[in-house]
């Protein structure tokens, strides 16, 4: 009798082979529908910016905006405060220099002037009597003196005669000893006197240097008082043109408040503004150049400002030749700022890719522009018109300079 042999469950090799395949044929399924997928992106041609990697020379400038200033200008403050009393120069209107602008009151000004003149006249009536009470001093110690003279004469007259006397015997050794002791004490009293009045002359002439010094600082204070009172009138320190006036009648003013401005119009500058990539290329003595009516002007940069604000630092330059005709504040030149000497590099046009990649990759084309690839590059100097690409790129590349906001996050273009 035949048995029944029933097949055995479960999986055998052979079918471990097959289940890889599929497993793999899966993958490749998926990949092709999903990772091919989201790093390949079909776009149209005709939304496309190409360009053509080129080695060539490349000019080392950057392209500014300028505006033109006055080489100087001087701030109006006045040194006194006060009211607006007058506006006597309107904005716009050329100055010289001393030229009144604004006149101001100040009552305050005008009380220390009276005060300080009347103190001056005190000080004046004192000194006068004190140089009379001096010189009557002086008068009364010269009297007194000439009295100790007459009285020191006769008390030697009286002792030399009756030296004689006594020594003649004709009289007594105490009228003698009296006469002695009366020349003396007239002797130290006329020295006393004379050292006296030796020290009292000393003392006058001090005292009296003392009070015409003090009159004298006080005669000063009285001038510079009413100096005080002329810089009411706010005066132009230059030739120029008032260029702003921000005052209103009626109105107080502080000392040293900016009121206004005076524009030195002898010569200008050009003030610009540079991006702050350039700011450790820009120094002081480069040269600029701009066209205006067919002609080109030269500019130096004079002053380059450290700060950055909003990512761009501040730049000052004045000519270096001949200046444009009509040239006016407030205008607008096109200035290219020489920043190196031209040398041979590989180049490509400047184009928007670069505010998505930073310069550090771009899309390259292939041989028949189907297709473009991403590729890693170096961007080194730029100009107006030429980014100079230090590693990546070989001249006779096709790339892509256009935006890349679309399509950034793929590594492979389709293009149509």
């Amino acid at each position: 009798m035949d048995i029944k042999i029933e097949r055995k469950k479960g999986l055998r090799p052979r079918h471990y082979a097959y289940i890889g395949g599929g497993a793999a044929l899966l993958a490749l399924v998926g990949w092709s529908i999903w990772g091919s997928h989201a790093s390949t992106l079909r776009v149209e041609r005709r939304g496309l910016g190409m360009a053509t990697v080129e080695y060539g020379q490349f000019n080392d400038y950057v392209r500014l905006n300028g505006q033109v200033q006055p080489i100087n200008v001087i701030q109006i403050s006045p040194e006194e405060g006060g009211i607006v009393t007058e506006r006597v120069v309107e904005e716009g209107a050329p100055v010289h220099r001393g030229d009144v602008i604004v006149r101001l009151s100040n009552s305050s000004l005008d009380l220390q002037i009276l005060n300080a003149e009347a103190e001056l006249a005190e000080k004046q009536n004192f000194l006068r009597n004190t140089q009379v009470t001096m010189e009557q001093d002086k008068l009364n110690n010269r009297t007194e003196k000439l009295q100790l003279d007459l009285d020191i004469t006769r008390k030697r007259r009286a002792f030399e005669q009756n030296r004689r006397l006594y020594d003649e015997k004709l009289i007594s050794r105490e009228e003698y000893l009296r006469a002695s002791e009366d020349y003396e004490l007239a002797r130290r009293k006329h020295q006393l006197i004379t050292e006296r009045l030796r020290q009292d002359s000393v003392y006058r002439t001090i005292q009296m240097e003392q009070l015409e010094d003090n009159l004298a600082n006080m005669r000063r204070n009285v001038m510079l008082i009413r100096e005080r009172k002329d810089k009411l009138c706010v005066r132009s320190l230059i030739d120029g043109e008032l260029g702003l006036l921000d005052v209103a009648l009626g109105q107080s003013i502080s000392p040293g408040q900016m009121i206004g401005q005076v524009n030195d119009l002898s010569d200008y500058k050009v003030e610009a503004l540079i991006d702050e990539h350039y700011i450790d290329r820009v120094r002081q003595g480069l040269e600029a150049t701009f066209r205006r009516n067919d002609n080109t002007f030269g500019l130096v940069v004079r002053k380059v400002f450290p700060e950055v604000r909003d990512g761009k630092f501040r730049t000052e330059l004045v000519f270096s030749g001949t200046r444009p005709d009509n040239i006016r504040s407030g205008q607008t030149y096109y200035i290219d700022l020489q920043l190196g000497q031209p040398t041979q590099a590989v180049i490509i046009p400047r184009g928007t890719f670069f505010q998505t990649t930073g310069g550090n990759w771009i899309f390259v084309l292939n041989a028949d522009g189907t297709e473009a690839y991403r590729r890693k590059i170096k961007i080194g100097r730029q100009n107006s018109q030429y980014f100079e690409v230090l590693e990546g790129l070989e001249a006779g590349e096709r790339v892509i300079v256009s935006g890349y906001e679309s399509f950034r996050d793929n590594e492979v273009l389709i293009i149509k």
